[in-house]
């Protein structure tokens, strides 16, 4: 394959979070150094930039959620703030060379592959068309705001915004806030804001299990670089052990028996705690964690109001049984639309057909990385990845297979390779049977891991170390390959 006289082939990344960065690191460390980052972005960091709401923090360690590479970081607390943890990804993106890759303000708006050319012809957003020998979609899943279909939204009178993107301007002080939604960013920014409030109301649809945050031995550099390793390795096993609950019935059932009695010395109340408490299997949602979020429930000046929402009015929100709560700022806490995987591309491969027709069933790929019909496009964070633990874990072995694939279509012979269909079946068919048997298809859970007919597009089944194993090399075999002649 020739390139402008360069035999390495083109590499077009989308995104540049820690799926594109840490893309960046491996694909340098093995001295491929021609691809571009497009980001439609200003600045660097995906949902680390985007979500600047108060109290925005990671629930992993710092120690884990950072990059196998750059485990010297100063980090001043246990858990990264937004802010921190940003203030990484641009020191990892500028020591190891990232920065000068990054093209900002250009969005990838489409991508559609060339069957006779062998290549991926890309549009940005403003119409600009790019050439590709190798695709790559490092968008995330937490990048689709989700907002509540509630009547009359359009018609209040007040500020109102989404947590990921927080209006900068506004001061809570004093102020009447309706906050709709429970969810992770909501259990972070509510006793964040809940001081300064004049009122608090919280509309909750779904009470969450909301664990202690355990707060893991801490310092600044994580000491020597053995004690960084052992730090990690302490974290990661923990982790292990926490994935281990989902697909035992009898370990799901203590840890819902531990957090019922936590509950339960956090809210003495027995009619707040009563409202507090999920119905649902633990583990079948995102467990989220938190020390304040049940503290700041019971003060003063918050409501919990569990009735549902009617509708938003001009002066604030009506809920079902006639009650109008006058409210000053409305702030959604409702999440994202992780299904909506790549969206909002469009993406077309072999033949013309576009993924979201491939996808009509739900989602689904090969390792999470590659889909059958796409050659020679790959992603990070894509179906069936999301695990609870350290996401940039699970990307950075997803960056080493891609390099592997990248390197074997710079041989100079190799065209294109393309996912055999019945592997991806296979491995798809399995990945579904495993999820059938955890908590998470329950039959009265319904979590954003799930897409609109109830199928787990998002969660990996296994353990971490399991999908290390299965990303440690490319199966030949896996593939179709098309070669220069």
């Amino acid at each position: 394959m020739s390139t402008n006289g360069n035999s390495a082939p083109r590499i077009a990344i989308a995104g540049s979070g820690f799926g594109g960065i840490g893309l960046a690191y491996w694909l340098k460390k093995a001295g491929i150094d021609n691809f571009t980052i497009y980001e439609r972005a200003a600045e660097l960091g995906g949902v680390w930039r985007d979500n600047q709401y108060p109290g925005a923090a990671c629930d992993v360690p710092s120690r884990f959620y950072s990059y196998s590479f750059e485990q010297d970081y100063r980090w001043s607390a246990p858990y990264g703030s937004q802010s921190e943890i940003l203030q990484y990804l641009r020191h990892c993106a500028a020591k190891h060379g990232a920065m000068e890759h990054i093209r900002f303000g250009a969005e990838i708006a489409g991508a559609s592959f060339d069957d006779a050319a062998g290549l991926w012809r890309l549009k940005t957003g403003d119409g600009e068309e790019i050439e590709a020998e190798i695709f790559v979609s490092a968008v995330g899943l937490f990048n689709k705001i989700a907002y509540p279909d509630i009547e009359g939204r359009e018609d209040f009178g007040g500020a109102q915004f989404h947590s990921a993107r927080w209006n900068a301007d506004f001061d809570e002080a004093g102020k009447t806030i309706a906050v709709i939604g429970t969810g992770a960013s909501a259990v972070q920014f509510v006793p964040a804001i809940q001081p300064a409030a004049g009122k608090l109301k919280l509309f909750q649809r779904t009470p969450q299990y909301v664990n202690r945050r355990m707060i893991p031995d801490h310092k600044p550099d994580g000491g020597t670089k053995l004690a960084r390793r052992w730090q990690r390795l302490r974290i990661f096993r923990q982790f292990e052990k926490v994935i281990l609950r989902r697909a035992s019935v009898e370990q799901t059932a203590l840890a819902q028996a531990e957090f019922f009695a936590y509950l339960e010395t956090q809210v003495p109340d027995a009619e707040l705690r009563a409202r507090l408490t999920p119905d649902y299997r633990f583990g079948c949602k995102r467990v989220l964690q938190s020390n304040d979020w049940y503290p700041a429930l019971q003060k003063p000046n918050v409501e919990v109001i569990d009735t549902p929402i009617k509708a938003i009015t001009e002066a604030g929100v009506e809920t079902a049984d006639g009650i109008s709560h006058p409210v000053d700022a409305i702030i959604y806490g409702t999440g994202f639309t992780p299904t909506d995987f790549l969206a909002p591309m469009q993406i077309t491969g072999l033949g013309g057909q576009s993924l979201d027709h491939a996808w009509a069933g739900g989602a689904e790929a090969y390792l999470g990385i590659t889909v059958s019909g796409f050659p020679n496009f790959f992603m990070m964070y894509g179906p069936n990845t999301n695990t609870a633990a350290s996401i940039i874990f699970m990307l950075e072995n997803q960056a080493r297979y891609i390099v592997k694939c990248a390197r074997e279509l710079g041989r100079g012979t190799v065209k294109t390779m393309n996912l055999r269909s019945h592997v991806q079946r296979q491995y798809n068919a399995d990945i579904q049977a495993r999820i059938g048997e955890t908590v998470l298809v329950d039959a009265n859970c319904h979590s954003y891991f799930q897409d609109p007919s109830g199928k787990v597009t998002t969660q990996w089944p296994g353990h971490l170390l399991e999908y290390k194993r299965r990303t440690r090399r490319v199966r030949m075999s896996d593939y179709e390959f098309s070669r220069d002649r």
